[in-house]
């Protein structure tokens, strides 16, 4: 499997592309900068759902035990998945229980994180993806680059080309109200005959029994109200504590995610209407070993917004399929080593550590540190490059010897000055993206002894 650096590199081939992903997520970030600016008191507000979440992740057992008794009290019926392969089976018996093969699904980061579609579609399933983007990236067999903007890799033209193929619309036309349009129609007749709908859920209350999504398509609702039955799938840490506590969360969600005020529509299911079943899956799939880990449990307080990929210097520019895992950016190179440190340990490394994602997250969670705490476990289990291991053994007794580092430092010298092939080619992965500087005349260590000198023999 390619790295991060490996998919990185592939992305900017398209130099185009590149420039308009990263100045498109940079305009979403500004948006939330000016939302965030234009509501009063928002830092106590990030502070209040920070200390929400805190409460949460300390009393999780208690929460979750309150929320499984009032939804079944509500008339939901209520399953517990330890991992993906559980959650999974759960969705695929319930389907053949009603003797259903055909589905629809809206935006839900955690069945891209459980693989629900390639696995229910391997035990001939039918799965449409109605969210817009996700929809897109379905046709093209593709996984979502973002948690709420699946098709940001993708200009208009691509849609076009996409829609072309897979609907027969017209070719060459890229008017996004055509577009838009023809997806409408090709959604429509599906909403109408499918009887069974899957939804993910931003937030499920404890005091209530309740659970809330937010979408801006309204597709979530369409399939939920329409289907006789409804199926939700939803994270351990989605949980709150109260009603009242939503105000909060709803308040930060869309300001932070897309720079709105609010969603457009923040649909509550409280109990199945009448002839309607409605499911809950409450998974783990580590999220209990993530809480364990006390340098990364703030992890699990993440509400999705996406906030942290908009404003980070090197999703923007090396695109979210490159992190190779269900959720991208630095969110997600927190959660993926959790769930496999040999798999994902490129991703910790592929930040700058600028702090941007942890200055913008709305629920304040350390994202820069927990990256950089993630680096020195993942060097600390053998999982690190054998070439960086050996060259940071090679520094240390560089800099720990005083003639070594004398030495050292003469040799680079003398390459960069009469030699400059010798680092300036394609085997150095420094030099790919990078000029090497000019070799100086003399060592920092020289121009002090002589600067130095001079201020003494003034004095």
């Amino acid at each position: 499997m390619k790295d991060h650096a490996q998919l990185a590199e592939a992305f900017n081939k398209d130099k185009e592309r590149v420039t308009w992903h990263d100045e498109t997520l940079w305009f979403v970030r500004t948006k939330r900068d000016k939302a965030a600016h234009k509501f009063a008191g928002w830092e106590q507000l990030r502070e209040t759902a920070s200390q929400i979440k805190n409460n949460v992740l300390s009393n999780l057992d208690s929460y979750l035990l309150q929320f499984e008794a009032n939804a079944i009290k509500n008339g939901i019926t209520v399953h517990w998945a330890k991992d993906a392969a559980q959650h999974n089976q759960i969705v695929l018996s319930l389907l053949q229980k009603h003797e259903i093969n055909s589905m629809v699904k809206s935006k839900s980061m955690l069945t891209e994180e459980c693989h629900l579609n390639e696995f229910l579609q391997h035990n001939g399933v039918e799965v449409i993806d109605t969210d817009l983007g996700e929809r897109i990236v379905q046709f093209r067999n593709e996984p979502p680059s973002h948690i709420v903007l699946p098709a940001i890799h993708l200009k208009k033209e691509d849609v076009s080309d996409t829609f072309h193929e897979h609907l027969g619309t017209k070719k060459g036309n890229s008017d996004p109200q055509y577009l838009t349009e023809a997806a409408r129609q090709h959604l429509r007749e599906t909403f109408l005959t499918r009887k069974l709908a899957l939804t993910g859920v931003n937030f499920a209350v404890a005091e209530t029994g309740e659970f809330v999504v937010c979408t801006n398509e309204g597709n979530a609702d369409m399939g939920a109200h329409l289907a006789n039955l409804h199926i939700a799938s939803m994270g351990l840490e989605k949980i709150i504590p109260r009603r009242e506590d939503l105000g909060i969360f709803l308040n930060l969600l869309a300001r932070s995610a897309t720079g709105q005020p609010i969603t457009t529509y923040s649909s509550h299911f409280k109990r199945p209407r009448n002839g309607q079943e409605m499911h809950i899956i409450l998974v783990d799939n580590g999220r209990s070993i993530q809480l364990g880990r006390k340098d990364f449990r703030n992890s699990l307080k993440c509400i999705r917004c996406g906030a942290c990929m908009n404003t980070c210097p090197v999703y923007r520019r090396s695109g979210g399929h490159s992190y190779h895992t269900a959720v991208a950016g630095p969110i997600g190179s927190i959660l993926a080593p959790n769930l496999d440190m040999e798999k994902n340990k490129d991703l910790p490394f592929a930040s700058t550590l600028c702090g941007s994602c942890t200055n913008v997250c709305p629920v304040k969670i350390d994202i820069h540190d927990q990256l950089y705490k993630w680096r020195q476990e993942i060097v600390k289990s053998g999982y690190s490059p054998k070439s960086k291991t050996i060259a940071m053994k090679a520094m240390s007794v560089s800099l720990s010897k005083p003639m070594v580092y004398d030495i050292s430092g003469k040799a680079l010298r003398f390459t960069l000055r009469y030699a400059p092939f010798v680092i300036n080619n394609k085997l150095n992965p420094w030099y790919k993206q990078r000029e090497m500087p000019a070799a100086p005349e003399s060592s920092f260590k020289k121009w002090y002894e002589k600067n130095r000198s001079k201020k003494n023999n003034n004095e």
